[in-house]
């Protein structure tokens, strides 16, 4: 299996786990753990070895991890206080408690990692198109300040892998639905590219990365505090899941953030 370390990306192989990390939260190794995983096997198994496996590579408890029983699509983000809630229908959660690790899942939709190292706050975000139309980012980072009184000058979001712009085709109608939320940013000629015509349809890429970066910059955060991954999921289907490409039988890759 290929690697996709780059200038951002650490593609770390551990025995019979393998997962990616961003170099940025490397750097507070001390305070946090990440990762996120490849399709090289299969950590869907709510109790299985696999998990435990990769939890034990991290040096994370596994038994204060927290999934989210429903992932939407939606732009709601829950404050975790406790490993013993149980988050549903959210695609979001933020905490400044340790030992909490948040697990999510992914198949081209938008990992977005957030810390803040001056008070201590992660959160982990599932964007999905509709949850980027829905501002999600925003959201988080929104109650992130409210909730802790974050500085947005301090907070640092890493996008993770997902569908890029290259294979990110839609319709008219969602091309619609992005060009009618995001105009007033007037960036619509670099998130929206016409595509092909098939089967009587006009095609267009949306560039959700270039959105979501766009967002967390009119939230306050410092450009050199937002860092992507560059890995689109469709190009790296060997390595990573997609939905695009397996469609109902496609796994899932896991994202996942924890204070130590």
């Amino acid at each position: 299996m290929k690697d996709l370390s780059n200038e951002n990306i650490l593609h770390i192989k551990d025995g019979n786990v393998e997962y990616l990390q961003f170099r940025k939260l490397l750097e507070y190794k001390n305070k946090l753990q990440h990762c996120y995983t490849t399709r090289c096997d299969n950590y869907e198994e709510d109790n299985g070895r696999n998990y435990k496996n990769l939890y034990k590579s991290l040096h994370l408890d596994y038994s204060k991890l927290i999934k989210i029983k429903e992932q939407i699509h939606s732009n709601l983000v829950q404050r975790i206080d406790n490993k013993e809630t149980e988050p549903d229908k959210v695609d979001g959660l933020i905490t400044n408690k340790k030992g909490i690790s948040f697990s999510l899942r992914f198949a081209d939709c938008t990992p977005i990692y957030i810390y803040d190292p001056v008070k201590n706050i992660i959160g982990n975000i599932h964007s999905g198109w509709k949850g980027t139309v829905g501002k999600i980012a925003q959201v988080a980072v929104k109650k992130i300040i409210k909730e802790y009184n974050s500085n947005p000058k301090d907070i640092i979001c890493c996008i993770g892998p997902a569908i890029g712009k290259c294979h990110f085709e839609v319709d008219e109608d969602v091309k619609n639905i992005f060009e009618n939320t995001f105009s007033y940013m007037n960036i619509n000629h670099k998130i929206i590219e016409k595509g092909e015509e098939k089967e009587g349809k006009q095609k267009y890429f949306i560039d959700t990365n270039l959105i979501n970066r766009t967002m967390l910059e009119e939230m306050g955060l410092q450009k050199e505090n937002i860092i992507e991954s560059n890995i689109c999921t469709v190009c790296n289907k060997d390595v990573l899941h997609s939905y695009r490409i397996d469609k109902e039988k496609a796994g899932r890759n896991t994202a996942i953030i924890s204070l130590i």
